[in-house]
């Protein structure tokens, strides 16, 4: 189980998608704290998504900051401390700088990507190699903006098999992701039942994922749209995220 519980969470609810107009999704002061299980049972860690306000360069944007972390038996064989964070721009979410420090049972990374639109150009610091890179861009989303862009998105009129896509930039790379809406199901969760959209974000298989359609999400059918509960096949077993708890909404969560 080679894969670091926060990036889990990032690359299925980067898919949250909203299906509300005029009201915003998201807003400062808001966090959710997820429990992360592997193979429906044993507890493998905890992860938490906040976003606030900031200065960023003089001016003011969101900032975004994921943990990741394992916990219990997991944690004796492999020990996980994950830290994602994101600056970016309060209206259209283009990211203007995304951090990366990772340590996964040895497995070390600490990146700086800073996004220069003049130039349409991502330089990338490797601190752990001790390389600089520059790659060029156009329209991109960091792993954490990913999450908010998608999340004031109007799908509405989605059909089943319908599809979105995102251009998302990680480890010096730009990565396509298609994300495909299977339906709506009223959905049994520790705060009661929540009516939910699922969607399955076609991801690249082999090292980590079991297939290319092995992700769903469920999401929060109302106006914050946010994911609720995540499942992926993996090599080995299986790792599950449902929501703890949560703070700041946006707007009310709604349950039946």
């Amino acid at each position: 189980m080679k894969n670091q519980i926060l990036l889990f969470l990032i690359l299925t609810t980067v898919f949250s998608i909203s299906s509300q107009e005029k009201k915003k999704a998201f807003k400062s002061g808001e966090s959710l704290r997820y429990k992360m299980s592997y193979s429906g049972f044993l507890r493998a860690g905890t992860a938490v998504l906040e976003i606030t306000e900031k200065d960023f360069n003089g001016k003011k944007v969101f900032y975004t900051k994921g943990s990741g972390w394992t916990s219990g038996m997991i944690k004796w064989f492999f020990k996980v401390d994950d830290v994602y964070e994101s600056y970016f721009e309060k209206e259209t979410v283009k990211p203007y700088q995304f951090r990366r420090k990772i340590d996964e049972g040895g497995y070390k990374k600490h990146r700086i990507t800073t996004f220069n639109y003049n130039s349409n150009q991502a330089y990338v610091q490797d601190f752990i190699k001790q390389k600089d890179t520059s790659v060029a861009i156009l329209n991109v989303q960091d792993m954490m903006s990913s999450f908010y862009y998608l999340r004031n998105q109007d799908v509405k009129e989605f059909k089943k098999g319908d599809e979105i896509a995102i251009d998302m930039f990680m480890d010096s790379q730009i990565y396509p992701f298609k994300l495909r809406f299977l339906g709506r199901e009223v959905l049994k969760t520790k705060f009661g039942k929540v009516n939910s959209l699922i969607f399955r974000p076609l991801v690249q298989s082999g090292r980590v994922f079991k297939a290319q359609e092995s992700v769903t999400i469920w999401i929060t059918d109302d106006a914050n749209k946010i994911p609720i509960k995540m499942k992926a096949d993996l090599s080995v077993g299986s790792l599950r995220a449902d929501l703890e708890s949560y703070k700041g909404l946006a707007n009310d969560f709604a349950k039946k």
